[in-house]
């Protein structure tokens, strides 16, 4: 059928103003930490919907090659469990600019059927990776669980493979209530555990405690809240033992003070009720970007997860941030030129 000319124009307008809009369609890359992913790649998501000009892909590679991705300029951001060292922001020509943009809690998923509600003392938790405490049925777990029938098999232990912020988190905390694990293993993004077996990725981790009972392994909250695990309560400073969740998380987070870069970890938490292993995870941006568009695009776009993409937060396992540590990222954003 032949166009009449009122048609034929109108469909050469909308080719056109399709043509324009993919044109100025603005592609933000960007990779990283594999803790904070699920919620990164529904921000990418949600906040398309919002300005459908603006693509966002994130890539879930770890903090290691994050960091690394970063420092060779190949992505427009990047994310980490570990931040970033002084000596890797000073090999970065373009500047630094570190974001808290979420937080969470690393646990200690467990697949022991039947055994529900575990708790691991400070000794236990470092014993395991440490290769020490061997069964389920030692003796400083049966004291720590008197309630519960505990088997006399042999713990499986799960760790990361990749360079991993989580692991830098985990271990940071293992090394300051351990002076044996301190001495043999040590804090990293990839350290040598004496015992175990890695899996790449918190997914990684996830699918092996999964696939085999009487696993245990470190994984962010979320992966194992989503994916049904046993979660143990662990022991804090206090002496307390703490389930992870949410409401715990928050609070620890919500009394650590941000020094001026916005840098820190929260160690190990004094607080009666704190959650022992909890952390902020960083995007990293450049303080000069030469395109002025993506420049706007991703400033929109951590802004818009600063405030409304925190409401993503708790559903996915996340811990929204604090409104002061809010205010305190938004402040370091505008300093992004």
């Amino acid at each position: 059928m032949k166009l009449t000319s009122s048609w034929a124009l109108c469909l050469s307008i909308a080719t056109s103003l399709a043509f324009v809009t993919t044109g100025q369609s603005q592609q933000i890359s960007g990779a990283g930490a594999t803790f904070p992913a699920p919620l990164y790649q529904r921000w990418g998501v949600e906040f398309n919907k919002v300005q459908p000009g603006i693509q966002v892909n994130y890539q879930s590679v770890g903090s290691g090659a994050g960091v690394k991705n970063f420092m060779q300029g190949v992505v427009d951001f990047g994310a980490s469990d570990a931040a970033m060292t002084d000596d890797e922001i000073a090999k970065v020509s373009a500047g630094v600019v570190l974001i808290p943009a979420t937080a969470g809690e690393i646990v200690y998923a467990y697949n022991l059927p039947g055994v529900i509600g575990l708790k691991l003392t400070r000794e236990v938790m470092a014993g395991i990776y440490l290769g020490t405490v061997k069964k389920w049925n030692d003796p400083a777990i049966v004291k720590a669980n008197p309630d519960l029938k505990l088997p006399n098999n042999p713990i499986q232990v799960a760790y990361r493979s990749d360079g991993s912020g989580t692991t830098y988190v985990f271990t940071q905390h293992l090394s300051e209530i351990s002076d044996d694990f301190d001495d043999q293993v040590g804090t990293d993004k990839s350290v040598t555990f004496p015992v175990g077996v890695g899996g790449k990725g918190n997914e990684g981790v996830t699918a092996l405690i999964k696939q085999s009972p009487g696993t245990i392994g470190y994984v962010e909250y979320g992966y194992a809240k989503d994916n049904g695990l046993s979660m143990a309560s662990l022991q804090n400073k206090s002496g307390n033992f703490v389930a992870p969740d949410i409401a715990s998380a928050r609070d620890t987070l919500s009394n650590v003070p941000l020094p001026e870069n916005l840098r820190i970890w929260p160690v190990d938490p004094e607080g009666a009720n704190d959650y022992p292993i909890v952390s902020f995870t960083w995007l990293l941006l450049y303080k000069k970007y030469p395109n002025a568009e993506k420049l706007k695009a991703l400033k929109e776009f951590v802004s818009w997860g600063l405030t409304a993409g925190q409401s993503f937060s708790e559903s996915l396992g996340y811990v929204p941030l604090p409104q002061p540590v809010v205010e305190k990222a938004k402040a370091a954003l505008d300093t992004v030129q």
